[in-house]
């Protein structure tokens, strides 16, 4: 069972939890992440997720992710869901998320970090991820147009690409 902190509109706690998967106020949001992991040849390691999945069964997804516990920061969240779900052990504690997604229920904090880490080596959350494999940016957008991908709004996956080696805001440097 796990325990949610619940926030604010502005995104402060408000020292209430859930527990999931409970239902809650109009004015109750809480915290997701998502880690997207790259190798040093720009290909993304993505998840596919289990056929007993709850939400997007049997769909590929970024590397990993899931809701923040009570009490965990948002690179705390990465780190654990990275590690639960991949064997992978990251260090995120100086490391902000690329960008922040507001949607109806909370927030979606987006990680990108760069590990080349063989898929055959990591061990993998049976009741989650079913495999693991590289892939590139095109072959995720060819994924996301046979809808065997995960449903991000159109443009996410191609920010996530833009963004992950970049914390010089939404203006483009370069160009």
């Amino acid at each position: 069972m796990e325990i949610w902190d619940i926030y604010d509109v502005n995104r402060q706690r408000t020292g209430k939890v859930i527990t999931r998967p409970a239902a809650w106020g109009q004015e109750a949001y809480h915290l997701i992440v998502h880690v997207c992991v790259f190798n040093s040849a720009g290909r993304m390691l993505i998840q596919k997720r289990c056929r007993e999945k709850r939400a997007w069964p049997d769909l590929w997804d970024v590397s990993a992710g899931g809701s923040a516990l009570a009490g965990e920061e948002s690179w705390q969240a990465a780190e654990r869901e990275t590690y639960e779900e991949l064997g992978l052990k990251l260090s995120l504690k100086e490391i902000r998320p690329h960008f922040s997604v507001n949607y109806s229920r909370g927030f979606d904090d987006f990680y990108a970090v760069t590990a080349d880490v063989d898929p055959a080596g990591l061990v993998l959350q049976q009741s989650e991820v079913a495999e693991v494999r590289w892939a590139s940016l095109e072959e995720v957008r060819q994924m996301e147009a046979d809808h065997t991908f995960v449903p991000y709004f159109p443009g996410i996956i191609d920010l996530i690409w833009q963004v992950r080696n970049n914390y010089d805001g939404a203006i483009c440097q370069t160009g």
